[in-house]
């Protein structure tokens, strides 16, 4: 089985995708991961990550065992993420990649932007995870904030937004709800009420299978 979740910048969906992987018995990859993973390494080696030459050449030798959630956590890798996912040559390469690890047995749940548009469209359940750019900001401000104790919440919010802007525009594999996804709004729920949500969504749509 094949679980795709989609959604925006901190709509809770890597959480919700852990969780449900437990629960059901499936792998997990956190496919935007793999992207920040990209940005972190053209920071740290000081290239712009919109040096798609560089960018290219960082996502085809990306290692994904072993990426640090932590490590990749933050508003500014986060922000060299959007960049990167945004060349539809790193996209390309880093495609076959995740198309391998969703249909590695016992199935999967792969979290990311365009799982259930682009990466694995034949995946049995599909889930696009949203919330208001508010309640979003407000949850990355949390965790920005342990690393950045001066980050400004109006800073955080105009990066929601202009991820989105950018997630949503990119001519690529843009952000967006497949047509048979189920949507989850999080904006009123807290961990544990989305994940009761979304455990009920995925079996309903077992179901109908």
């Amino acid at each position: 089985m094949i679980i795709a979740i989609d959604g925006p910048a901190a709509s809770g969906k890597g959480t919700l995708a852990r969780r449900l992987a437990r629960h059901f018995g499936l792998n997990h990859l956190d496919t935007g991961l793999l992207y920040r993973a990209v940005g972190q390494r053209l920071r740290a080696a000081g290239l712009d990550p919109a040096d798609e030459a560089a960018a290219v050449r960082m996502a085809e030798t990306l290692d994904p065992t072993g990426l640090d959630p932590e490590a990749l956590s933050g508003s500014a890798v986060g922000e060299a993420a959007s960049v990167v996912a945004a060349i539809p040559a790193v996209r390309a390469a880093l495609l076959d990649l995740q198309r391998r690890f969703a249909h590695t047995p016992p199935g999967a749940v792969l979290d990311g932007r365009d799982i259930g548009t682009v990466v694995c469209p034949d995946a049995e359940v599909k889930l696009f995870v949203t919330a208001s750019a508010e309640t979003r900001a407000r949850r990355r401000h949390v965790d920005d904030l342990r690393i950045d104790p001066a980050t400004a919440f109006e800073t955080v919010l105009a990066d929601i937004q202009k991820r989105d802007d950018r997630d949503s525009s990119r001519e690529v594999a843009p952000l967006a709800a497949a047509e048979d996804a189920a949507v989850l709004d999080t904006t009123d729920l807290d961990a544990e009420g989305a994940f009761r949500a979304a455990v009920a969504l995925v079996e309903e749509a077992m179901a109908l299978k």
